[in-house]
């Protein structure tokens, strides 16, 4: 993770030790902040945990992520409440869309007691997995409100999938998860495929071929340089523009408009009524001056985009007996400052930029 944060000072809020001076301006009371670029804050990420039970090569590498890493104790991270009082204050900011991450987020015991907890916020609620855990538990999470997910899966080929989780995982599992899932109506499912040339690139109209006429949508992801730790190199990016050419040649797309201002996948569908694809090119198709997200770290940290090297110390105010009213000021001062481009700018050198690790904020 990254060791670089900026605590979060309110003028007038209950001193922290080791707090900085950032004071928010006049408190915020326009709805939904914009920051400089003019985006306006939709989304919340929130990662509930810094564990996980794989070790993808792109996200936790095991030469990192090994025995002796020392992940958070329980004390450090923000519990159910806590989390759930932030999300009310977002809510109140604007967002209208909330998603779960960790790390993998199936992994924090009685999740579904903080779904159930967000679900009476009355906004949108889903939570992105890698399915390890999602067939027994599909029921709860959607009796306690959850509305959608997705599920990580890079490979259908069980050799390619083990070696891509590095924890010998079978991928006939987390197709189990992602059938439970569906029945149980958390639906429609996306299905992510993060794509590395020469890892599984060949796999690509594979994928696309199983889940056509399914109902859940096959997005491809570019794989991105995110974190300081997967030896990220621009030679391993399979470019968005050759995944959909490559379907396109046995099954012919046609594209789709976004659903909503700031989508980050490119819709496709075929043409012959199968369903669709999506794909995410956040490396040679920059969607920066659209992102609406910000992204909550399991220790209470807010982070503007995926790619920063510092976080914004929400900590001392939770647990110093700040006010709703403070943390919205707190919220809505980062985002009026915030102007995040990272994948516009984006070279090698950048690449090699100590960044926080998506293990920790999600993806």
């Amino acid at each position: 993770m990254s060791d670089k944060v900026i605590p979060i000072r309110i003028a007038g809020a209950p001193a922290a030790p080791g707090a900085s001076n950032i004071d928010a301006p006049t408190p915020f009371t326009g709805g939904a902040p914009r920051d400089p670029r003019g985006r306006r804050l939709r989304d919340l990420r929130i990662s509930v945990t810094d564990r996980c039970n794989f070790r993808c090569v792109y996200c936790m590498p095991r030469e990192v992520f090994d025995a002796a890493y020392r992940f958070l104790p329980h004390s450090a991270i923000l519990s159910f409440e806590e989390i759930a009082r932030l999300a009310r204050v977002f809510v109140g900011l604007g967002v209208q869309k909330l998603r779960l991450t960790g790390g993998e987020p199936l992994v924090r015991r009685d999740v579904d007691r903080l779904i159930a907890m967000l679900a009476e916020l009355g906004v949108d609620i889903a939570l992105t997995t890698n399915g390890s855990l999602l067939a027994r538990q599909a029921r709860a999470l959607k009796a306690a409100g959850l509305q959608r997910v997705t599920v990580s899966l890079d490979s259908l080929d069980d050799t390619t999938f083990r070696a891509m989780n590095d924890a010998d995982y079978p991928v006939a599992k987390v197709l189990e998860g992602i059938d439970a899932a569906a029945a149980a109506g958390l639906a429609p499912i996306k299905i992510n495929m993060v794509v590395k040339r020469g890892t599984n690139d060949q796999q690509i109209v594979d994928a696309a071929r199983h889940w056509r006429g399914t109902g859940h949508v096959l997005r491809f992801i570019e794989y991105m340089d995110v974190g300081s730790t997967n030896g990220w190199r621009m030679d391993d990016v399979l470019p968005s523009r050759e995944v959909v050419r490559r379907i396109s040649e046995t099954f012919p797309l046609e594209p789709v408009g976004a659903d909503y201002a700031g989508e980050v996948a490119e819709r496709w569908r075929y043409v012959d009524g199968g369903g669709e694809i999506g794909v995410i090119s956040s490396v040679t198709q920059a969607f920066c001056s659209s992102c609406t997200r910000m992204r909550l770290s399991t220790e209470g940290k807010l982070y503007s985009c995926l790619f920063a090297d510092h976080g914004h110390d929400l900590m001392p105010l939770i647990r110093g007996g700040a006010s709703d009213a403070l943390l919205r000021d707190a919220i809505a001062a980062v985002w009026l400052r915030r102007n995040d481009r990272y994948s516009e700018i984006r070279s090698e050198e950048t690449a090699k930029q100590r960044k926080v690790e998506m293990s920790y904020i999600g993806g």
